[in-house]
């Protein structure tokens, strides 16, 4: 698909709304969970990320969404569902929004992820520990919004997916180097950043 975001004059035909989930039980416990074989059917929202939800739904303060679009994760899943239920919304399923995966570091402790951040940024392809390569992400990502550019128009969307990817794309649609991608400030669980007019 064409880069359609390289240029700071693009205009965007949709509003977007990028959604971290929320806090986590794979965050309680201080764990990596990003394969499918663990994040499809477990680790969910942690008592605090329900709250948040609670808190995000009763307290809006962005554009009403009028299409949502999730990873499949669970955890990304019941973010999805608490502000499709508030607003009326169809969930729409999207793979290409799961986490990042973090090979031979999946089901470990998180104190992990710094090691692999260090070597993103002397590397955004490198695969080391058989873990996802940024620039993959950013590819999956970006194709994502580039379809919904495509398909849609005047729409709100709201995009829930996870820390990493989030992060990863936001650097992508700024047209920087994906090695730089932990300079990104950081997505706390259930934030939001809006993109589009």
């Amino acid at each position: 698909m064409s880069n359609i975001f390289h240029t700071a004059s693009y205009h965007w035909r949709n509003r977007y709304l990028l959604m971290r989930h929320g806090h986590s039980q794979a965050n309680e416990q201080g764990l990596i969970i990003s394969s499918p074989e663990r994040g499809l059917s477990a680790f969910g929202l942690s008592a605090q990320g329900e709250q948040q939800l609670l808190d995000v739904v009763k307290d809006w303060q962005w554009a009403i969404p009028t299409r949502l679009v999730h990873s499949d994760f669970l955890r990304t899943t019941q973010t999805a569902e608490r502000v499709a239920s508030a607003f009326g919304l169809a969930l729409e399923k999207e793979e290409r929004l799961r986490e990042r995966y973090f090979g031979e570091l999946d089901g470990q402790a998180d104190r992990h992820y710094p090691d692999i951040w260090e070597l993103d940024a002397q590397d955004a392809t490198h695969q080391q520990h058989r873990v996802e390569s940024a620039s993959s992400v950013a590819t999956r990502m970006r194709a994502v919004i580039e379809e919904l550019e495509q398909q849609c128009e005047g729409e709100t969307v709201l995009v829930v997916s996870h820390g990493d990817p989030l992060q990863i794309l936001l650097t992508a649609l700024a047209n920087k180097p994906l090695s730089l991608h932990r300079e990104q400030p950081a997505l706390l669980p259930a934030s939001i950043t809006a993109l589009g007019s």
